[in-house]
């Protein structure tokens, strides 16, 4: 009868160091996160206490962690006729979309064209849209505002929208996305006898979801929070969008605390929703610009 030898193993002396210090790290990781996470959510908190909290309460010495819950603020505030802050929603719904749209077909389109489309001067062409990047929007303002105004565009929809609609910056991400974009798929569609444009609008587009999320996002976040050219351009009360509506609430005489407040929490929301509905799309669509460093 035979007997199987029994092999002991002794650990190695750095096994249990090793292991003790990636639980540490893991658990420094995450408080790091989570103090992170707290300094991320202490404006929204101090937004939302604010908004449900009387002026004597903002203002006042001691310090309530949980408000008073007044929610008749949220009636005062779009029973303001002065403001009309349901219609500054509604503006800036309608700007913010439609920019959206418009920026990511001319964009969109001027991208494709300077990426794909073989033509004698298509570099000169990138290099001048890229020089725009270079010139501050203050000296371009005054004389766009006396453009816009010559047409007669004020306090219309389209003197907030129009002049934004094309943006130099965009412009290069998407061709640097489609100078990454696999001439393979182009290439076949062309057999099939697609033009610039079928393979454009039904191969290319379909493909690129992820990234037109990316700059719809971005896109929608900038104009829906753009102060000056609404404040120039929407001078009527019936013209103002959100950020403009904020500013009324704030007067060399008043300031109505609880009213910014809780208009800055509603207006928030649809950043909220339209960031965590497309956050996927955010990271991945940054990451396929050809951007590197």
């Amino acid at each position: 009868m035979t007997t199987t030898p029994v092999t002991t193993t002794t650990p190695q002396p750095g096994t249990d160091r090793r292991k003790h210090g990636g639980v540490l790290s893991s658990t420094g990781l995450y408080v790091a996160v989570g103090v992170a996470a707290l300094l991320f959510l202490l404006p929204f908190y101090l937004i939302l206490r604010n908004s449900l909290s009387t002026d004597p309460e903002i203002t006042g010495e001691h310090w309530k962690w949980l408000p008073s819950f007044q929610w008749g603020n949220v009636s005062e505030l779009f029973d303001d006729q002065t403001v009309q802050f349901g219609r500054s929603l509604w503006n800036s719904t309608i700007v913010a979309v439609l920019m959206t749209l418009g920026t990511l077909l001319v964009c969109s389109l001027a991208g494709y064209g300077l990426a794909r489309i073989p033509y004698r001067h298509a570099n000169k062409v990138f290099y001048a849209v890229l020089a725009t990047l270079m010139v501050p929007t203050a000296v371009t303002f005054v004389p766009s505002f006396v453009l816009v105004s010559s047409l007669g565009w004020v306090d219309t929809y389209r003197g907030l929208i129009i002049p934004g609609l094309f943006s130099g910056f965009t412009c290069f991400l998407f061709r640097q996305y489609f100078l990454g974009f696999p001439k393979e798929l182009e290439e076949a569609a062309r057999v099939d006898g697609l033009g610039y444009w079928g393979a454009y609008w039904r191969i290319v587009v379909p493909n690129s979801l992820n990234f037109f999320a990316a700059i719809a996002t971005i896109t929608f976040i900038s104009g829906w929070n753009a102060f000056l050219w609404p404040l120039v351009i929407g001078q009527d009360p019936s013209s103002w969008t959100v950020q403009v509506a904020l500013s009324s609430f704030m007067t060399n005489q008043t300031v109505n605390f609880h009213l910014i407040f809780m208009a800055t929490a509603i207006s928030i929301l649809p950043l909220v929703f339209v960031f965590l509905f497309l956050q996927r799309w955010l990271v991945q669509g940054i990451a396929q610009t050809g951007i590197k460093g």
